[in-house]
């Protein structure tokens, strides 16, 4: 079986050498896998994993537009369709420098399984451009976002494939797209999700993955009779997933210690409070600004180039990137007497620090499970464009919580061991099952 799965991903490297972030999601998923494939042959026999991992649609295109200086600038767009047995492509656009193909597929791989979990009919797909929205005017940002949706416009559709906000694409960028597409087609439908709330967008959308990664924990801790409660957390990055981590992490009773960005972290043994936080989405969401900012306003205490994994804490909740956690970061939170785990950002732990929160027992809840309720809420927008209807903010939070105890539920059916729930096991088993199903359903196509 070792054999089998080594040679596995053996062809998968030498297909495809570059996508080195690609890999790691495979082979996370195979070796979770692998077992239930040995104990189902019907998966093997119609090659599954094989197909799951290859995209069912590819496309790259060139972006080009005219900066404030009437300069000529060029970008790449892609959008990866990784797999629609459940549903239309659902998954994000990510505007960053560090963008590239290798990336998108990672990301769309791991929307698939992710999707499946949330119980809603969706398929798996990312997106994006190598694009860097910071230093650009609105202009700017408009004028790349509507020349990005002029190649995009014809690969997507309420009922085909529907992209929302990643990294560096938020309400602003969202509406531009949604209003280019719109002249475009003619059309007002649900083709995005992240809209605004005045024109077909859902409450609780913005708060969603923040927010349900904390319900998620919390149905972890519940498992060994505990609550985040009165808890010590540790947080990186400072964006919208981290904020709302933090609002709701405050709104249970612990006490939020760290905030970072790509410069550095901050830190403050008392604390974050209402106070402090309204002023983080300030200076993060309007002027812009830098953690250091953030540090040197409150005197808390600031770490250049530096991450916050080796402070004391209880729960630890990587929000920021990819491969944020490494093996020694992994080692000292260990050390430090963490007991939860909970990722907010996609794939933030690398696969050593993974083995170090498995071996050691602790609370690990996989991006795929904690961090869908952003993509979860989606869906519920999805719906709500559907029947040309919105939902009170009331009806919406209780769906994600519902929704998320369902993934917590699927993950302890299939991760449960001995004494131990392996949360990676679980969701990855319990995502691939849903989608194999499908896909042996509709043959081999």
């Amino acid at each position: 079986m070792a054999n089998e799965m080594a040679d596995f991903l053996a062809g998968l490297r030498a297909r495809y050498p570059a996508e080195t972030e690609f890999h790691q999601a495979v082979t996370e998923v195979a070796k979770s896998v692998w077992p239930f494939l040995e104990k189902n042959p019907k998966y093997r026999k119609a090659k599954i994993l094989e197909r799951i991992v290859e995209p069912e649609r590819v496309v790259l295109f060139r972006v080009t537009w005219v900066d404030r200086n009437g300069e000529v600038q060029i970008n790449r767009g892609y959008r990866v369709q990784m797999n629609s047995a459940i549903g239309p492509y659902k998954g994000g656009l990510r505007f960053h420098p560090s963008v590239t193909l290798g990336m998108l597929k990672f990301l769309a791989f791991e929307q698939v399984f992710k999707n499946a979990l949330t119980t809603l009919p969706m398929g798996g797909g990312k997106g994006g451009s190598d694009f860097d929205p910071k230093g650009k005017t609105d202009e700017e940002v408009m004028w790349f976002c509507q020349n990005f949706m002029m190649e995009l416009a014809r690969h997507i559709g309420p009922d085909t494939d529907v992209p929302a906000g990643d990294i560096g694409v938020g309400g602003r960028e969202i509406g531009y797209l949604f209003g280019q597409y719109k002249k475009l087609r003619n059309e007002f439908t649900g083709v995005l999700t992240g809209k605004g709330i005045n024109w077909s967008g859902s409450r609780i959308r913005e708060e969603a993955t923040g927010y349900g990664l904390l319900y998620f924990v919390e149905e972890m801790m519940r498992t060994r009779g505990n609550s985040i409660t009165g808890k010590t957390v540790v947080i990186s990055g400072s964006g919208n997933v981290a904020q709302f981590a933090a609002e709701k992490a405050m709104v249970l009773g612990a006490k939020v210690v760290t905030l970072s960005d790509s410069d550095g972290f901050a830190y403050d043994v008392r604390g974050l409070d209402a106070e402090k936080l309204a002023f983080l989405k300030d200076l993060k969401n309007v002027r812009r600004g830098r953690i250091r900012d953030f540090a040197k306003h409150f005197h808390w205490q600031y770490f250049d180039k530096q991450r916050p994994w080796g402070m004391k804490c209880d729960v630890a909740l990587p929000c920021a990137t990819q491969n944020e956690i490494g093996g020694r970061d992994a080692e000292k939170l260990v050390r430090n007497g963490c007991m939860c785990v909970g990722e907010g950002a996609n794939m933030p732990s690398s696969l050593e620090a993974v083995e170090m929160f498995l071996g050691h027992k602790i609370l690990f809840g996989p991006a795929k499970a904690a961090n869908a309720g952003g993509v979860s809420v989606s869906g519920l927008e999805m719906s709500q464009n559907s029947q040309r209807m919105q939902w009170s903010a009331e009806e919406v939070d209780k769906r994600l919580r519902d929704i998320m105890r369902a993934i917590h539920n699927q993950c302890v059916r299939y991760g449960q061991r001995e004494g131990f729930i392996n949360y990676v096991d679980g969701a990855n088993i319990a995502g691939f099952r849903k989608v194999a199903e499908a896909m042996l359903d509709q043959g081999v196509v």
